[in-house]
């Protein structure tokens, strides 16, 4: 515990750092938020805010995870410090492809940015690379764990496999649409993260448990330049890392049904999506004032910081449920 204490504090403190030298930087090149014109009216303000602040996470997270792994070298822990990267790897490279998609939009002004079916290759190839290394590499298996049953199945790999990859695109495409208000993603990823780190501990899982205190310390460093009103959003390039993190690590654990609970928020939010574009369709007609659904709360008069703090309090409370049950 105390070593995840560390590297939490050592990665928090670079990110504050970054923090401080990139925002300027951003402001300067003005790479700044574009804000959708059928949005919550009380958006059109931040308009030009920084973006692109998902490489505070990234670089503060490398640098923790490269320099943690040459400390445990240093030490003779060497199976440990290999088991860190390729799941730095796998976050990195959803970061990248977040990173292209955001660079196209505000650097380049294209405002189309890395095409749809270019990015969703780019996560399946990623995605596919990750889930066959669990299998491959690490010979972890198939075994899955059932919530409230306290019991793992083995399934079969034709059906795991593909079950695995449709995990980490979903939970990628969530935790992006979760980001639409100050703070929110930033939070909810954090709280999210630390659960499945909690259980990385309880489980001597000892990998998850370091990578995922510096990515905690990590993403709280950023959380204090990105809440209301934010300095700096994390765009594409944080939304997908944050995706990337939350599933690799649920499967590394083998606890990707979990997700159902402790990420319940960012399920929620994506079927509201789904389910206002189904029924305006059919009906032409809206159920929510907007989707996704964090906006609909906007629009029926809460602050952001409530629409914040509610959906932080619920998530911390499905967490708590998910630890119980395990």
């Amino acid at each position: 515990m105390n070593f995840e204490i560390e590297v939490l504090l050592v990665s928090f403190a670079i990110s504050i750092i970054l923090g401080f030298i990139t925002i300027p930087i951003l402001r300067k090149l003005k790479v700044g938020q574009i804000e959708r014109d059928d949005g919550p009216a009380s958006h059109i303000k931040k308009q030009g805010t920084p973006t692109m602040g998902g490489i505070i996470i990234i670089i503060a997270m490398t640098v923790g995870t490269i320099c943690t792994s040459a400390y445990l070298y240093a030490i003779k822990q060497t199976e440990l410090a290999k088991e860190l990267i390729p799941i730095l790897l796998l976050t990195i490279g959803f970061g990248a492809i977040g990173f292209i998609d955001d660079y196209k939009k505000l650097v380049l002004k294209n405002t189309e940015g890395l095409k749809p079916s270019y990015k969703m290759l780019g996560l399946l190839i990623i995605s596919v690379a990750y889930v066959l290394y669990l299998i491959e590499g690490l010979n972890l298996g198939t075994d899955t764990y059932i919530p409230f049953m306290n019991i793992y199945i083995r399934l079969p790999i034709y059906i795991y496999v593909p079950g695995a990859i449709c995990v980490i695109l979903a939970t990628t495409n969530a935790i992006n649409l979760t980001d639409g208000i100050d703070g929110l993603s930033s939070s909810l990823s954090t709280i999210i993260i630390t659960c499945l780190t909690v259980i990385g501990m309880l489980q001597a899982v000892t990998e998850i448990s370091v990578f995922g205190s510096i990515v905690i310390g990590s993403i709280l460093g950023f959380l204090i330049f990105n809440l209301h009103p934010a300095k700096i959003f994390m765009g594409d390039t944080g939304s997908l890392l944050l995706g990337g993190v939350i599933s690799g690590i649920a499967l590394y654990l083998k606890m990707p049904l979990m997700l159902l609970i402790i990420a319940l928020i960012p399920v929620l939010e994506t079927l509201s999506v789904i389910i206002q574009v189904l029924h305006f369709k059919r009906t032409g007609k809206r159920i929510f004032k907007m989707a996704p659904i964090h906006h609909h709360f906007e629009l029926s008069g809460w602050k952001e910081n409530k629409v914040v703090i509610v959906f932080s309090i619920a998530t911390l409370i499905l967490c708590i449920i998910g630890l119980k049950i395990i």
